[in-house]
């Protein structure tokens, strides 16, 4: 009984080479999901006492704070975006149609998040009712919806899968219903606390990735 428990929390990946590549996009996906994190809490907190206008679209941000903390936030996105890309390849979600179309719109979905983030910088200090700002918020808002569709497909795919059948199989599904949950929070001041829980969800698959493939 014990062996089949263990067999059957992981998955076989196949070379060695091929299972360390997964394992080092799930690292970077644990990294760019805390700093991701941090990163959305400190904006909770200093949204609190900042003297920043909330019509401009980089509240509650200094222009140049707001212009590293974007580039950084870009930056943390993308390695979340490599987590996504290995995910899919480990096979974890199967081979079904809504695996394929689910993981296919998270990496879309968490590509246009990123995309918002560096887009962010030149309409820093627009307001949010200009042009560009507007343009950037579609960016983001697009980017949500198609990563919230993707991560409850790939996530539902996953729990169908059964190759992981401990706590790692409701993580991908958790993370879409906390997707979904800031489509409703964009237009709040709670956005950024929806974030970080956004961003920890993304940080619990990268530890996913990194302990539940079978080593070589």
């Amino acid at each position: 009984m014990t062996r089949t428990t263990t067999r059957t929390a992981v998955i076989d990946v196949g070379p060695k080479p091929h299972a360390d590549s997964i394992r080092t996009a799930g690292g970077a996906c644990v990294l760019g999901g805390l700093v991701l994190a941090a990163g959305a809490i400190a904006t909770q907190i200093v949204q609190a006492s900042t003297s920043v206008s909330d019509d401009l679209w980089r509240y509650p941000w200094s222009s140049r704070t707001a212009v590293i903390a974007w580039a950084v936030f870009g930056t943390m996105e993308l390695l979340v975006l490599a987590g996504v890309l290995a995910w899919r390849r480990s096979g974890v979600a199967g081979s079904g149609r809504a695996a394929r179309i689910g993981l296919a719109l998270t990496a879309i979905g968490t590509a246009l998040i990123a995309a918002g983030h560096f887009a962010s910088m030149p309409v820093r200090n627009q307001t949010i009712h200009e042009t560009g700002a507007q343009f950037v918020g579609g960016t983001f808002g697009a980017g949500t919806v198609l990563s919230a569709a993707g991560l409850l497909l790939a996530g539902w795919a996953t729990l169908r899968a059964g190759v992981w059948r401990d706590w790692r199989r409701f993580v991908p599904m958790g993370v879409g219903v906390v997707t979904d949950a800031l489509i409703v929070l964009q237009l709040t001041k709670a956005l950024p606390s929806g974030v970080a829980a956004y961003s920890l969800g993304f940080a619990a698959l990268g530890v996913a990735l990194m302990y539940g493939l079978r080593r070589a």
